[in-house]
């Protein structure tokens, strides 16, 4: 519940900043949400190997849920819109950790292109839900 330990965190933000841009949302979906907790996976997977975010972090975090995906499948776009609800706000805090639980280690430790391929074949494998 503390999240997750490493180096110069607050850079993450910056790096969110800089993929706004290239969010695909859906409906209500709040880009504040988003990136909020794409931060928190992407830091998760930054602690994993013992360094500061890069950017990397935070694109796998964003793909696996489909935000850099034109068309991502229905039923993800339904299972993201019920997690990332309101993650922003400081006060949903057990909200923002039950979503970075529902990706593993195994699947953070693997390339941005390893989590892109799987994404496109059973993007519900690589968490779990």
């Amino acid at each position: 519940m503390l999240g997750h330990q490493g180096p110069d965190q607050g850079y993450a933000f910056v790096l969110a900043r800089h993929l706004s841009d290239q969010l695909r949302l859906v409906g209500s979906e709040s880009a504040d949400d988003v990136l909020a907790g794409a931060v928190q996976i992407g830091l998760k997977r930054a602690s994993i190997f013992g360094r500061a975010p890069v950017v990397h972090d935070l694109t796998i975090a964003l793909r696996l849920w489909g935000f850099l995906d034109d068309a991502p499948p229905p039923q993800q776009v339904a299972e993201r819109a019920s997690r990332f609800d309101g993650v922003a706000n400081p006060h949903h805090w057990s909200r923002m950790c039950a979503l970075v639980a529902c990706v593993p280690e195994a699947t953070l430790r693997q390339s941005p292109a390893e989590v892109e391929s799987k994404f496109r074949t059973n993007w519900r494998g690589q968490l779990d839900l």
